[in-house]
Formats: structure tokens, C-alpha cells, sequence
């Protein structure tokens, strides 16, 4: 009755690890599971859990000895120090000596009573791992695990059985096979299910990566946005999951939440893919597929050309005036001169007052922006439709007076346009329920805690904390990047000041910006992404609204 009780217990036993495996979503830590299950089921003191590798060779994955305390592989870092068991020699002929070899190759499970009297095996690997350690290998129950499609994934060995009554070693019983053979069974499916999920999501960030690598193709200044946003984001992520106190103490994350966002992260400028290069890379104001200032110089040049062919004709006129004395004729032709190095001097001002204009800023005062407009209309010349036109086109002059960097509104529009299409892309897709956010972390970048953002104009309660953080990512990644064609990257203090201004003007969330600041995430990231020369002093006290 004992044993009969014994073995429904562990059935019982069975079942529950069979339940547990499905829901064990760490590879190391399944295959963990696996092995103390099979030693618990069949009151084994060690085993070795084996992967195929290559479908040449098995590779140590987990190790476990409860006499020795030995506790390698998996989880616990403990790296195995011992090579791979090949399942073909040299010479092709398959290792039917070693003992997890010969269950991998025949597919049946091998049942030893003692190592030490077996025949057909070479045991001189388990005899020099004894004498080193003072231990007696003796019973060895080795299960193949083979997946839904009949193929080999591993082997399962179990060694020295203890008897439940008088805890001696004694050998693997039928019931203990049938057992073992059955978790492996359970345990291949969970493992099978378990690296298919893996490289299911590799394959997913592989696309991810390659979506990236597209828009990097496509603009060199704003690939590494797309890497270095998940970062930031993450490290105020897990900043704001560590805190007690506050608004914020109680959001926590688990591993499936972290992943999410880290998903999000490096989808949440998938959309511009779609935005035109010439817009993307707009490092001027006049620059569509090349920068049309070049044009206005050209124009410029024939304009002096014009200026001098003139002073040239009134000089010839003069000398043609037989009446004038030599004194009024000089002065005459001086006051020609005069006039066209005055000429030639105004052209070049206004040329290289255009050229610097052209360079975007920060603020371009409405003084300057007039004198574009003059200067457009000031000067006229023969177009290529031999028509007098005015030397600035409308376009040229929209563009030249952008008051702050080098998009006009049409061509914000279309960047901002990137936002609607990561949205539209993300929402068609149909995601699993772990990851079902995804489109509203992402899409959310852009809004504003006090509704004036867009896409969708959501304030600060309609939206998530994970959007929110990465709101603030977002920003100040573009602060301090370096790599960007129309401005250099700002100093730590400089884009801070800046972030502390957007706080105090509804822009983005006042509490995580706090934690940015208190938990010094800014200087990890600086740390990490930008140059030496950009990690200046800061002075957090003086930080626009931070709130120690």
C-alpha cells in the first residue's frame, strides 16, 4: 500500500510540474525546472540535463548534485567546465559508448543499475569524476527527449537512485522510468514551445532592427535616435519602478511589462519610414534634394556681372562725350567707380547675410526675416524665361525666414505626420496580449501633459506612465544628440534647463521629471551616449521647476 501510495503521490507530483513547465517563461530557469523535477519524481541524488547542439554533439546544460552540492549551469552562473558529448567519432561511426549518446542516437531510454558492472559503456569518465570527488556513481537512468515532431532536443540523465525507506542507492525502477519518460515528454513540448516563442520574438526584433537599419539608411542623423531612445527610456523606467515614496511609488514592472516597453521603445519612430529624405535631412533651409543656395549665389553672380557691364557702358558713354573737359570727364568716371564698388559691396553683404540665413537657428528676429523679403524684391534679373522676375522666389523666401530651425510649416507637418504613421502601422498589427500597449506607449511621444501635443491632443491623465516616460526620452535624446544636420548637441545643463522649461509649461510629466533629475538618470545616459565635452557641472537647484 505504501508504494502504491508513493506512486499516486507522485503522479500527483507529475501532473503539477507538467502544469508549472507551460508557465515558466525563462529558458534557464525551465530547464532548471525540468531537471529538480525528474530528481524529485524519482528520488534521484544528481542528474545532468543535455541540449543537442549542431545535431552533432550534446552540450551540458544544467548539472545538479545534492550530496556534493554542486549546482552548475542555468541560472545559477556557474559556468560546466566539461566538453560536449559527441555523438559520432571521427571516422563517422556513431558513440554508442557513451551513455547519453547512446539513448540520443537509438531514442530509447537506458536503464543502469550500476555503472561499475555495466558492460557495453565507457564508464571511465564517471569513474575519474568519482575518484576526484569521493563519490560512487552507481544506478543511471538516461531519457531521451524528442519534441511533437519526433526529433531529438535533449537528454535527461538521472543518477543514484534513493530507496524511501533506507536511503541507499539503489537502481531505477520501471515505475521511476515511466515516469521519468514521461516528464520528459511533457518537459520536451515545454522546452520545444518555449525556444519557439524565443526565436519567434528574435525574429520579431530582427524585423525591428531591420526597420531601424531602413530608417537609418535613409538619414544617418536620426538612426541613432531610433537605438539610443529605448535606452534612456528604460533606465527612467526602471528609475521610476524603484521608487517608494510619491505620486509614482506605485508603479512596478515585471519582466513581460519591461519587454513591452522595450518593444514600444524601438518602434516608436517606426512611421518615418515614410517621411521623404529631403525633409528628414533638411540640414538648410533653402536644401530640398540639394541646397538651392547655391542658385541664390548664381543669381548674385549675375546680378555683379550686370552691375559691371553697366559701370562698363557708362564709362564707354563718357568717353564718347567729346564736349566734356579731361577734369569733368575723371570725375565722372571716378563717381562711376564709386558707384559700383558700392554696388558690388551691397550684393556681397546681402549674399552672405542669405548664406547665414540659410543655416537654421534657434530665432530668427522679425528685423532679419524683413530683410530677406527686401532683399527678394530689391533685386531683380532675367529669369530662364528671359522674363524680369523678383531674385527671390516665394518659396525661397518662406523658407529663408523660418523663425527657428530650418522646416517650414508644411514640411513640420510632414514630420509630424510620422507619428500618425507609426500609429496606423502599429494598431494593424495584431498583437499578442502581453503586448497589446505597444501602440500606445509608442504613440504617445509627442503629446503633451496639458493636451496641446498631437497626434490626438491626450492630456496627462489619458495617458499611460510608460508614454509619458518616453515623452521625456524622447525630448531629451534630441537635446543633446549630436548627430543631428542643423544644430550641435547641447551640454548637459543646457538641455536640462531647457527639459525644466517644458515642465514648468505643460510639456511633459512634472513627477517623472523629478525622478529624471533626483535619480540622476540624465548623468547614466550622458555617461553612456554623449561626448566628454557635453557632460558639463550641473547645478540641479537651479534646474527650471525641478522639485528635489
Amino acid at each position: 500500500m505504501q508504494s502504491i501510495d508513493d506512486l499516486f503521490q507522485r503522479l500527483e507530483q507529475l501532473n503539477e510540474i507538467g502544469a508549472a513547465l507551460s508557465q515558466v517563461k525563462n529558458l534557464d530557469l525551465l530547464l532548471e525546472k525540468i531537471l529538480l523535477a525528474a530528481q524529485t519524481i524519482t528520488r534521484a541524488d544528481g542528474g545532468t540535463l543535455y541540449l543537442l547542439e549542431d545535431g552533432s554533439r550534446l552540450k551540458f546544460a544544467i548539472m545538479r548534485n545534492e550530496s556534493l552540492g554542486i549546482a552548475m549551469g542555468g541560472t545559477t552562473g556557474n559556468p560546466i567546465p566539461f566538453y560536449p558529448v559527441q555523438l559520432y567519432g571521427k571516422d563517422g561511426a556513431p558513440n554508442n559508448q557513451m551513455v547519453a549518446a547512446r539513448a540520443a542516437l537509438t531514442a530509447t531510454t537506458v536503464n543502469i543499475a550500476d555503472a561499475y558492472s555495466e558492460e557495453g559503456f565507457d564508464f571511465s569518465g564517471t569513474r575519474n569524476f568519482d575518484k576526484k570527488t569521493g563519490y560512487r556513481s552507481r544506478s543511471f537512468l538516461t531519457v531521451p527527449m524528442s519534441n511533437h515532431e519526433g526529433q531529438l532536443i535533449g537528454v535527461l540523465q538521472l543518477i543514484n537512485c534513493r530507496s524511501v525507506s533506507s536511503k541507499e542507492i539503489v537502481a531505477f525502477s520501471y515505475a521511476d522510468q515511466r515516469l521519468a519518460e514521461s516528464l520528459a515528454s511533457q518537459a520536451a513540448i515545454a522546452l520545444t514551445n518555449r525556444q519557439l516563442i524565443s526565436q519567434l520574438e528574435a525574429l520579431f526584433e530582427s524585423f525591428i532592427e531591420l526597420i531601424n537599419s531602413a530608417i537609418d539608411e535613409k538619414s544617418p542623423y536620426t538612426g541613432g535616435h531610433c537605438q539610443r531612445v529605448p535606452e534612456l527610456t528604460m533606465m527612467l523606467a526602471e528609475a521610476v519602478n524603484g521608487v517608494t515614496k510619491g505620486p509614482l511609488a506605485g508603479f512596478v514592472m515585471d519582466e513581460v511589462d519591461r519587454y513591452a516597453l522595450k518593444i514600444a521603445g524601438l518602434l516608436h519612430d517606426c512611421g518615418k519610414v515614410t517621411t521623404p529624405v529631403h525633409v528628414v535631412d533638411k540640414a538648410t533651409k533653402l536644401e530640398t534634394i540639394f541646397d538651392r543656395v547655391h542658385l541664390v549665389d548664381t543669381r548674385f553672380e549675375v546680378i555683379k556681372r550686370d552691375a559691371e557691364i553697366e559701370a562698363l557702358r557708362k564709362q564707354l558713354g563718357l568717353a564718347r562725350h567729346a564736349d566734356l573737359d579731361q577734369v569733368s570727364r575723371k570725375e565722372a568716371s571716378y563717381e562711376i567707380d564709386r558707384q559700383l564698388r558700392e554696388r558690388i559691396r551691397q550684393i556681397d553683404e546681402d549674399r552672405e547675410f542669405i548664406r547665414r540665413s540659410n543655416m537654421g537657428g534657434e530665432f530668427m528676429a522679425a528685423d532679419l526675416q524683413e530683410r530677406i523679403r527686401r532683399i527678394g524684391s530689391y533685386y531683380r534679373w532675367i529669369d530662364v524665361s528671359g522674363s524680369t522676375a523678383d531674385f527671390l522666389t516665394e518659396d525661397e523666401v518662406e523658407n529663408l525666414t523660418i523663425q527657428r530651425g530650418t522646416l517650414t510649416v508644411k514640411e513640420r507637418e510632414i514630420i509630424n505626420h510620422h507619428i500618425v504613421a507609426t500609429i496606423k502601422m502599429l494598431e494593424a498589427l495584431p498583437w499578442p496580449r502581453h503586448l497589446r500597449d505597444v501602440p500606445e506607449y509608442a504613440g504617445g511621444h509627442h503629446e503633451r501633459m496639458d493636451g496641446k501635443g498631437y497626434p490626438r491632443g491626450l492630456t496627462r491623465d489619458q495617458m499611460s506612465i510608460q508614454a509619458r516616460v518616453m515623452g521625456i526620452a524622447d525630448i531629451f535624446e534630441a537635446l543633446t544628440a549630436k548627430d543631428r544636420p542643423y544644430k550641435r548637441g547641447k551640454t548637459l545643463s543646457e538641455s536640462l534647463r531647457i527639459l525644466g522649461n517644458f515642465k514648468q509649461g505643460g510639456h511633459i510629466d512634472p513627477d517623472l521629471f523629478d525622478i529624471f533629475i533626483r535619480q540622476k538618470v540624465y548623468l547614466r545616459y550622458a555617461e553612456q551616449f554623449l561626448d566628454p565635452e557635453q557632460i558639463d557641472n550641473v547645478d540641479e537647484g537651479g534646474i527650471p521647476g525641478y522639485v528635489p
